[in-house]
């Protein structure tokens, strides 16, 4: 389909990394193996801890997000896509970086609630405490007219935060019932949508029923993989 190559940073966590693979993989049209995009999966677990966010010396995770754009770069990737939303805090450092356009996640979901006729007003978002803390859904989404809606800071502590935890320990199927929880929660206090702001979050709500929740549910992960399609196929 295309010359481009694209850089995926991801193992954060790495099975969220292995997961924008497989959709990238099965949302490309194809037909043949040569109608798929080239890839260069940079999947580095040692990453520190995003959620503890800016002004940590002793565990800044951008040295490492920033050798990860170099060895992008130098596989000859064109734009890279970083498979984790609280990342995205240090956006302008790896775009400066960067041999060309890093795709922004948020961007690309709200590009995918505009496809999906989520119209303005209250969306719910799930996401990790760093990336609603640092407001990197809130700040793009609401001067479109979607007012974000949270999950309160008990059942983050009780619910999202440890579901998270359990899908990066490798059990999505356990993190399904307490993010379900939290979504409902959203939606009765009227969310049209929920986004799902963080990467381990999607693999949880794929390993439920999660049509029961009743409302669209924007995958960051799906989002970023079509944002990727666009651009490999200029």
């Amino acid at each position: 389909m295309s010359d481009r190559i694209l850089g995926v940073l991801g193992g954060m966590g790495p099975l969220a990394g292995a997961q924008f693979m497989l959709r990238l993989t099965l949302l490309t049209p194809a037909e043949r193996d040569a109608d798929h995009i080239p890839a260069v999966l940079w999947s580095d677990p040692r990453v520190p801890d995003r959620t503890r966010g800016r002004g940590v010396p002793e565990a800044d995770p951008l040295p490492w997000l920033l050798r990860g754009i170099a060895g992008l770069a130098a596989a000859g990737c064109g734009a890279i896509a970083v498979a984790c939303n609280t990342a995205h805090e240090w956006y302008p450092e790896m775009q400066a970086a960067a041999p060309g356009p890093v795709l922004h996640i948020v961007d690309a979901t709200m590009e995918a609630m505009v496809r999906a006729g989520i119209p303005p007003g209250p969306v719910g978002l799930m996401g990790t405490a760093a990336t609603l803390r640092m407001r990197l859904y809130q700040d793009r989404l609401e001067p479109r007219g979607w007012d974000c809606l949270i999950p309160p800071p008990e059942e983050m502590d009780r619910l999202v935060t440890p579901a998270i935890a359990r899908v990066k320990a490798n059990r999505p199927d356990a993190a399904f019932p307490p993010l379900a929880e939290a979504a409902r929660g959203l939606v009765r206090r009227g969310a049209r949508a929920v986004v799902l702001g963080c990467t381990e979050i999607p693999l949880a709500m794929a390993a439920g029923p999660a049509a029961e929740i009743g409302v669209p549910l924007v995958d960051s992960i799906d989002a970023l993989a079509l944002a990727a399609i666009a651009w490999a196929r200029g």
